[in-house]
């Protein structure tokens, strides 16, 4: 089955808790702080894998969590690293964020990598704390928490041409003529339910990848018919192969409603290359119709073949026009722009605070909550700590002004603290 939408969660792993330890060894009296830091969480990375053509894998799986950091340990002993998740997707897969709609990648070549989730820090150990006014430090971090995301994956085909046209109009038999691939064929609307590949021998040295794009009526682009689900993958397409079908009572009304649903969709495919195929040329009608509909298109400013797919009269000739159009065009990846392997969250420092229903406060930001996440709250020199970097945040004064008092409650994230001046 055809898989082109997906939705799935993805969470990097934890990083590992820093250790509190100090040297114990014969002969070496007060040997000072020697607890090690924990290792690194995994990241969640997509990866374009070229054997894939469908979103289908996520069908089944629908969460990836990579592997948390170990523990440090004695003797300034670092935790061991998770290893990163790799998490492989077709090319032309648009990865979105489900909460926000924000675009986070865009992976079109073999290869190409988008860390989506970065894993958390490890948490330091007591080593680091040391200094000429607390020589032996009992506080460490706990490792930093991962993410977690819900993203919301779209397939969009990569192919160098693309066959549009009305339902009907003999796109699958064109294809399954010009290439190995075998689609289901059949004299009714919608027999094509899903795109379908094929690649093509223009000659000994080159190849062209042709899709089959399921047929377009009107509405389309509002998602009439099979509408916008299959419109999409028009976009990646360099050159169009417009078949028109020669029995339909009006070709050139098929042709103007095919564009002006693409347009609808997305204005840039108006402006793609189209190379129109008058189908079913076999048929003594199609051929009387053919000088006048000819004149027409050229006056438009479109070339125009006359074909027949059922008995592959003119498709050769039509493959190569497609294949010299395409070669005036530059590659795919050469158009779209690069796109970012990660993009951080919004200022990690800023914070907001609330009245939660029970009359305390709760604050809310990217670097307290994770602050909070990673103090080790049984020791008192980590809670001193907690307390330093929320002076230096702001967050004190904020708390004061927004008018907390002493024994009120304070949350982040998800502790519960008691306020005390």
């Amino acid at each position: 089955m055809f898989i082109d939408q997906a939705e799935i969660i993805v969470q990097s792993g934890k990083g590992g808790d820093g250790m509190v330890h100090f040297l114990r060894e014969k002969y070496v009296p007060r040997g000072g702080p020697d607890g090690g830091d924990g290792g690194r969480g995994g990241d969640v990375i997509l990866k374009v894998q070229t054997t894939l053509n469908t979103l289908a894998a996520f069908r089944h799986v629908t969460r990836y969590a990579a592997g948390d950091g170990k523990g440090g340990g004695t003797n300034n002993k670092f935790g061991k690293s998770a290893e990163n998740l790799i998490v492989l997707v077709p090319p032309g897969t648009v990865i979105y964020d489900a909460i926000t709609g924000d675009l986070l990648g865009d992976l079109t070549t073999p290869g190409q990598q988008l860390t989506v989730c970065k894993g958390g820090r490890g948490g330091r150990g007591n080593t680091h704390f040391k200094n000429s006014t607390n020589q032996a430090p009992r506080t460490a971090e706990k490792g930093e928490p991962g993410e977690e995301k819900r993203l919301r994956i779209e397939l969009k085909l990569i192919a160098d041409i693309g066959i549009v046209g009305v339902p009907n109009a003999g796109k699958s038999t064109l294809l399954s003529v010009l290439t190995n691939a075998k689609p289901k064929i059949a004299p009714y609307p919608f027999t094509t339910l899903e795109p379908n590949l094929g690649v093509a021998n223009v000659d000994d040295e080159t190849t062209v990848v042709l899709a089959d794009i399921p047929g377009l009526i009107e509405g389309a682009a509002q998602g009439a018919g099979l509408g916008f689900e299959f419109l999409r993958h028009v976009q990646r397409t360099r050159v169009l192969i417009h078949l028109l079908d020669g029995l339909s009572a009006d070709p050139l009304a098929d042709f103007s409603q095919i564009n002006s649903e693409m347009a609808l969709f997305d204005p840039a495919l108006a402006k793609k290359p189209q190379i129109v195929a008058f189908n079913k040329s076999d048929q003594p009608e199609v051929q009387e119709r053919w000088p006048k509909l000819q004149k027409e298109l050229i006056k438009s400013g479109y070339p125009a073949l006359t074909i027949s797919a059922m008995s592959r009269t003119g498709v050769r000739d039509l493959l190569l026009k497609a294949a010299e159009k395409l070669s005036e065009i530059p590659p795919l990846e050469e158009t779209a722009p690069p796109m970012p392997v990660y993009r951080p969250a919004e200022d990690p420092r800023a914070f907001t605070i609330s009245r939660t229903d029970d009359g305390g406060w709760r604050v809310s930001g990217v670097a307290i909550e994770r602050a909070a996440a990673m103090t080790p709250w049984d020791h008192d020199g980590s809670v001193r700590r907690f307390q330093r970097l929320m002076e230096h945040l702001g967050v004190d004064e904020a708390l004061r002004k927004a008018g907390v008092r002493e024994g009120g409650t304070v949350y982040i994230g998800e502790y519960e603290l008691e306020w005390q001046e």
